[in-house]
């Protein structure tokens, strides 16, 4: 893939970034040594290569499924202005 010079002003607009002309068919030169980069990868063969997730190979630190209520409702609630068998007392909004 080649860039043009049209194409290398319009990045430059949208990266907010002021070239030159001369800049510019530098900038077109750089820009497509990286995109030639990009196709001599798309030649390797990575077919047999897992994907990662990681560079390190990581196992997830898992804690039991359990249910808890936290046993300290009552200490929750102590600081609501109106409650009820350790449950928020609000006004009612819809009629």
């Amino acid at each position: 893939m080649s860039v043009d010079i049209a194409t290398v002003k319009r990045v430059a607009r949208l990266a907010r970034i002021a070239i030159s002309d001369e800049e510019t068919v530098a900038f077109q030169s750089e820009i497509n040594a990286i995109l030639g980069f990009a196709e001599q990868l798309n030649e390797v063969d990575v077919s047999a290569v897992e994907p990662l997730t990681s560079v390190v190979a990581q196992v997830m630190k898992m804690r039991d499924d359990v249910v808890t209520d936290g046993f300290y409702a009552d200490k929750v609630v102590a600081n609501a202005p109106a409650s009820d068998d350790d449950f928020f007392m609000v006004p009612k909004v819809i009629e």
